[in-house]
């Protein structure tokens, strides 16, 4: 019989020279696969690769629900994106000041690799900029493509596949991802939805087990825009305390206050305990594209100090974050912040227009949210939060994400917006979700 062949058709663009053609022995136990060029095919078996079970186990409802609105759009909808937390798609503008620092770095010639750890003059001017928010005991600072590879590094240096780490429900779907890519499990505590989504420390409490290595805190929250009270900071740090946890904190959010709300670094609290702290220059200072990311570790440095060097083998690995954006770091948490307190100022008249128009639709209500940009509308409705949104997109072409998405208390839906765009959007947008849910069959 026969060996199982497998052809596969190279084209002219790969070849570049026509009539070339390739052959490939890849050696195994069992028959070598032929590989032919464009010409001399052959009859081949086809086989199918099979994904790892961890990608099977990934869910990432912000970037996923992408495809309803693209069928959408086909369908010849006018899509209004409130899905995504991008300002750069609405009417903000990146301080040219970021921009001219990043282009200067890259005519100066800084465009090789970086120090793993990331550029000096970005790890110093952040660890001066935390050290006057209350920061004390920082043992590490490192510099990563987004908040998101440092999410991905702190946990890859934390956990073994079995483990588990506590995080907030509602919360940044990311972190559940991340988990699952490592063979971890994500242990969920609910924020109350009657108490401005704030954590239940008792619930927390019972939910730590052996395998329980940290607990993430999202202050101020994605999706909610709710602050965590600084009383119960302190209680998740002294349970984090009495079973030996790491506190994590993404922090990303802590320049978009509204309200005069009251906002506290978590590591500012406990100086002598393990604590990451996320941090980056993506949304407040409105370069999500630079992917400029960070990590502060602080805490005892005896205690710290294995964990420390896990986290530097991981960076040392992926090289470097990018190192002409790390020099915007410093003339962006050191140079001119106007630009902030404009911000602030026309996404809190977003968030008021939203939460006017949200609330006067029937079995719509909202918390106003205290920070960022986001609003979790909750909906009393029979039929699921993935239905609402699925038709609210196929049938108005409004973009927002489900609930369940970014996990809720069993029973209860969402759907998470952005109120980042202007005005007249806001009004066109929810003017359609209420149009379309007085009249969705429920």
């Amino acid at each position: 019989m026969d060996a199982p062949q497998l052809h596969i058709a190279f084209s002219d663009i790969l070849l570049q020279k026509p009539g070339f053609g390739a052959l490939l022995m890849v050696m195994n136990e069992q028959a070598p696969i032929q590989v032919a060029g464009r010409h001399g095919a052959s009859s081949v078996s086809s086989i199918e690769l099979k994904p790892s079970e961890r990608s099977t186990r990934i869910r990432y409802a912000i970037r996923d629900i992408m495809l309803l609105a693209e069928q959408a759009k086909a369908a010849g909808k006018e899509l209004v994106r409130l899905n995504i937390g991008d300002p750069i798609l609405y009417d903000f503008q990146t301080p040219r000041h970021i921009i001219e620092a990043t282009y200067r770095a890259m005519l100066a010639g800084h465009n090789g690799y970086a120090p793993s750890l990331g550029v000096e003059e970005a790890v110093e001017a952040i660890r001066r900029e935390a050290n006057s928010r209350g920061v004390r005991n920082i043992q590490e600072i490192f510099v990563t493509s987004g908040v998101s590879e440092g999410i991905e590094v702190s946990m890859a240096a934390l956990l073994d596949p079995g483990d588990n780490m506590l995080i907030p429900a509602p919360g940044y779907p990311l972190y559940e991802a991340t988990l699952a890519k490592l063979g971890c499990m994500p242990v969920y505590y609910h924020l109350d939805e009657a108490n401005a989504w704030q954590p239940d420390v008792g619930e927390m409490a019972k939910l730590v087990n052996s395998r329980t290595r940290g607990i993430v805190v999202m202050n101020p929250n994605n999706p909610t825009g709710a602050i965590c009270r600084k009383e119960l900071l302190k209680e998740i740090l002294n349970l984090a305390a009495r079973h030996g946890l790491v506190a994590v904190s993404d922090e990303i959010y802590d320049k978009l206050l509204f309200d005069e709300s009251e906002y506290v670094p978590l590591a500012s609290l406990a100086p002598d305990q393990p604590v990451v702290t996320f941090n980056g220059l993506s949304k407040a200072y409105l370069v999500p594209g630079f992917r400029t990311g960070w990590g502060i570790l602080s805490g005892h440095e005896q205690e710290v100090a294995a964990y420390r060097e896990a986290i530097a083998k991981m960076l040392r690995v992926r090289l470097c974050s990018n190192q002409p954006s790390q020099f915007a770091v410093r003339p962006a948490l050191e140079g001119d912040q106007s630009h902030i307190a404009l911000m602030v100022e026309k996404l809190k008249k977003r968030r008021d227009l939203a939460m006017s128009l949200l609330t006067s639709i029937p079995n719509v209500s909202c918390f106003t949210p205290q920070a960022a940009f986001y609003a979790f509308p909750r909906l009393e409705i029979s039929r699921t939060d993935q239905e609402f949104v699925a038709d609210l997109i196929r049938q108005t072409g409004v973009i927002v994400v489900p609930g369940s998405g970014f996990g809720q208390q069993p029973g209860t839906k969402h759907f998470r917006m952005v109120f980042l765009p202007p005005e007249e959007t806001l009004r066109k947008a929810i003017g359609r979700i209420s149009d379309f849910a007085r009249n969705w069959n429920q």
